[in-house]
């Protein structure tokens, strides 16, 4: 809930079916964000959601997945938070020019 309770300016609140939860479904339309969440199959209220949006996330789900080929990146070798965002930066890039 940590994270929800920070969401200040969010458009759309992607996750996957785990995060199917009456009490965070509730928390994100509080906030006046677009839930794009997929509904369990045993609710009995099965809502719509933008599934066009939903297939970005396995595009995020891949990159995080490339990234942690960089060891560096991936056992957190970095101890200072702008060393590691500058090494995350490097791979990202890295990973964008193959």
């Amino acid at each position: 809930m940590g994270l929800i309770e920070r969401l200040l300016f969010a458009i759309h609140v992607v996750a996957d079916k785990a995060y199917d939860a009456d009490y965070i479904i509730n928390k994100i339309k509080q906030q006046r964000a677009i839930l794009v969440i997929p509904p369990k199959r045993n609710r009995r209220d099965q809502r719509s959601y933008d599934a066009h949006i939903y297939k970005d996330r396995h595009l995020v789900a891949c990159f995080f997945c490339k990234i942690k080929e960089f060891r560096r990146v991936a056992t957190r070798y970095e101890k200072l938070a702008t060393t590691f965002l500058a090494m995350a930066t490097i791979a990202s890039c890295l990973i964008w020019m193959r």
